[in-house]
This record gives C-alpha cells, structure tokens and sequence, in this order.
C-alpha cells in the first residue's frame, strides 16, 4: 500500500541516516561497527562506493576501535582528550552514514545532506555531551563521568538499532535529543559558568582574609 507513495524510499532512508547520525553523536565507532555487521551479515544493503563498509576487514577494523573508544573514556583525562576531537570526529563520521544511505542521487547532493542532515546531528548531539563531561568534572570532580560515559554508549546502541529496525522511531528520538541538547545545554552550561564564579569568589575572599594587606 505505502509502496505507491512518492519519495517514501527517500524518507526512509533520510530517517536512517538521521537516526545512524545521531548514534555517530553518541559514539563514532559502535554506530559504524553495527551498520558494517549488519551490511557483512546481509541484512541491509550496501551498494555504491560504500560496499567497503560491508568488508571484513572494516567489521574488524571497527570493532576493535569501537572497544577502545568504549574503554577509553572510563580513563580520567583521557576522556576529556577525546572530547576534544570527538565533534569534528562525529561530524565526519555521521555524515559518513548518512551518505551510505543516499549512494544513488548523485554525489553533490548526497554529500551536501550528507554534511547537513548527518553532520550537524551528530556535531549537536556530540557538543552536548562534552560539554556535559565538562559540568560533571567540575562539579563531581569527575566521579559523574563514568555514568555519562555510560549513557552515551547505551544511547548509541539503541540509536543505532533503531535506526536500522525502526527509523521514524530514530528519527524522532534523534530530534528530542537535539531539542533536549539545545534546551538543557544552556541551563548545564549557566550552572557550570555559575559554580566557576562562585568558586572564584570564595578564593578571593579566603586569599583576602588571610593577606588583609590587599585589602588596603
């Protein structure tokens, strides 16, 4: 029945990209690792010059990298290394699988969503996490990065599978995460620039108390 409905494949394959993309946000390899198990295991297609996603080398390739970056931010510090390039990272990565899905519209307008659609997903939902990392070491002293870490592996998978089981679903889980990152990530970032003030303050004034000359 829905068969006859204009651009209904498009759609679909729009709302996969988007929910892969937004995965890619969460963590950039395990999305990857699913979509190339499932393309090698033959339960989606892969065709275009995204058939090297379906290899076992690249299943191998992101396996591996899919556990130690899963690893990796359990580590203190290294986390917040890698949140410095996990944004471009994302960015390129979910634009990656968002393009995997559009291999038969050409290449300037595959690429041009591509970086649009599937890039600025996975940059806003990958922006939000950092900078959530950030409020939980300064206000945790980073005991709080580990259930962060968590929740962004576990958003992952689920996004992930999703995205290939039930993509309008993804879809619009992908959009409240954005509207939740927008919204919240304002209220995250005042409280975080809040406590630094504050902080600020009380060094001050103890510095103060104990110098009464710069009082003077």
């Amino acid at each position: 029945m829905l068969d006859h409905v204009p651009y209904l494949p498009y759609a679909i394959s729009a709302f996969i990209g988007i929910g892969l993309a937004a995965a890619t946000g969460f963590r950039i390899f395990l999305p990857m690792f699913v979509v190339s198990l499932a393309s090698y295991m033959g339960w989606i297609p892969m065709n275009g010059s995204f058939e090297w996603l379906s290899g076992l080398p690249t299943l191998i390739a992101t396996g591996i990298a899919m556990m130690v970056e899963i690893l990796a931010y359990y580590i203190p510090f290294v986390d917040h290394l890698l949140d410095t390039i996990s944004i471009p990272l994302a960015t390129l990565a979910g634009s990656v699988m968002f393009a995997s899905q559009f291999a038969d519209i050409g290449t300037f307008p595959q690429w041009a969503l591509a970086l649009i659609a599937g890039g600025g997903t996975a940059a806003a939902i990958s922006s939000g996490f950092a900078g959530t990392r950030a409020a939980s070491t300064a206000t945790t002293g980073g005991f709080g990065n580990s259930v962060v870490a968590s929740t962004e592996t576990a958003g992952a998978g689920i996004m992930s599978v999703l995205a290939l089981a039930a993509p309008v679903i993804a879809f619009i889980v992908a959009i409240i995460c954005i509207i939740a990152f927008l919204v919240l990530g304002r209220k995250i970032w005042r409280k975080f620039r809040n406590f630094n003030t504050n902080k600020s303050v009380k060094t001050i004034d103890v510095e103060s108390v104990e110098n009464p000359r710069h009082l003077e």
